[in-house]
């Protein structure tokens, strides 16, 4: 049930004259554990960084390296490399790599499978921020992408040569989402998804809040995975320290206020929304302009409603597939049931919060509730719930016909 969308693919991975190519070993490891088959072709520059010796025990297959090999090539090697892959990825990317192959050059093992493959080919770019920036570097990115390769990053941030600036090579977690998308049916291809995730704070003075344990972790994997699933998704998310997931349009908020603010300005765009985020029930009546300083006596907070934003939602006339999220501490599915109803939803995913389980953690099981129906999804990683919990999304989404 939980298979991987890139268990038994066939991925190639080219690893270019980069700094970056330490975290080419990273990303066959993960491959490998998702039941990726990977195999690794190296450039002589890339092998200045890290040894073919790292990538074969990392991939379990000898490492590939010269164009002449004369073992290799007496079978056409790069040939058969170029036909056996389902997606050639080249990570890191190197200014040098994206000229040759923008020029359409062979002079060397990678360029040449590159040429002759039919499978997608994408790159992953990495360098120094001012050849990123180059004219030359932004001329063949473009022509690159005319011809259909998939460019993935550059990201931004502090370089090896301690400058700062886009070039940094996109994480392998993001990558391997990038590949997950393009190797995966896009079932919600053309549909619009909004997501919500992490906590809300309700400020009482200038330097303290109210607020919740949510880590936003399960909001963020819904959005990465509905994003792989084809949906152009925009993410409106509280204060957590996550990265935006590659291809997720992000809204930065704080308030429940804020939140249903936010989501009232998207809502009509959208053909689904997932309220994943622990948004606060209350928040203080009034908000003190300065600290409140500490004394012997007790502090008495009142406290008001926030508003229900799904409620509010639920409500409209042309309102999205809304599917909601119930954390709870007791009577899971007795709640859970109660706030489909009374809220309007069309689905709705509980949790049970105990401890090592619900927040702050990186694992999950769901017990999902619609009208007439109910599936338990047990405990795995919430990156791979995810992708279970959307599939079920779209089906129901589908089954019911939006306009």
């Amino acid at each position: 049930m939980f298979a991987h969308p890139l268990k038994e693919k066939r991925i190639l991975l080219g690893v270019s004259g980069s700094i970056a190519a330490y975290k080419g070993a990273d990303l066959v490891r993960r491959l490998r554990e998702l039941g990726a088959k990977v195999q690794v072709v190296m450039t002589t520059t890339a092998q200045g960084f890290i040894t073919p010796l790292t990538f074969q025990a990392l991939s379990g297959k000898p490492v590939h390296t010269a164009l002449m090999d004369p073992a290799q090539e007496a079978a056409m090697g790069h040939i058969a490399l170029a036909r056996w892959a389902d997606l050639l990825l080249v990570a890191p990317a190197s200014a040098d790599c994206l000229a040759r192959l923008a020029q359409g050059r062979a002079n060397d093992l990678l360029t040449a499978i590159c040429l002759a493959t039919t499978a997608p080919l994408a790159v992953a770019p990495s360098m120094n921020q001012q050849m990123w920036q180059a004219l030359a570097t932004q001329e063949n990115i473009a022509v690159l992408c005319r011809r259909g390769v998939q460019v993935w990053g550059p990201a931004k941030g502090e370089q090896a040569c301690g400058e700062q600036g886009p070039g940094r090579m996109a994480e392998p977690h993001e990558l391997i989402g990038a590949a997950t998308k393009l190797l995966t049916k896009p079932f919600l291809a053309g549909r619009s998804v909004l997501v919500t995730a992490g906590p809300t704070r309700e400020s009482w003075d200038p330097i303290r809040f109210l607020s919740n344990r949510s880590s936003g972790k399960m909001g963020y994997a819904l959005a990465a995975a509905a994003a792989e699933a084809g949906a152009q998704v925009t993410l409106i998310s509280g204060p957590v320290a996550l990265e935006t997931p590659l291809g997720v349009h992000r809204i930065q908020v704080e308030s429940a206020q804020q939140m249903c603010d936010a989501m009232l300005v998207q809502v009509a765009a959208m053909d689904i929304l997932i309220a994943c985020a622990a948004v606060a029930d209350y928040r203080p009546v009034k908000q003190a302009t300065q600290k409140i300083k500490k004394t012997h006596q007790g502090l008495t907070l009142e406290l008001e409603r926030t508003p229900d934003i799904v409620e509010q939602l639920s409500n409209l006339a042309d309102k999205p597939f809304i599917v909601g999220f119930a954390a709870e501490t007791e009577h899971l599915e007795t709640n859970a049931s109660r706030k489909l109803k009374h809220k309007g939803l069309d689905m709705i995913a509980a949790n049970w919060v105990r401890e090592g389980q619900g927040f702050e953690v990186d694992d999950n099981a769901l017990t999902v509730l619609w009208h007439g129906g109910k599936v338990d999804l047990p405990r795995t990683s919430k990156t791979q719930l995810a992708r279970t919990f959307i599939k079920l999304i779209a089906e129901h989404y589908h089954a019911k016909g939006p306009a």
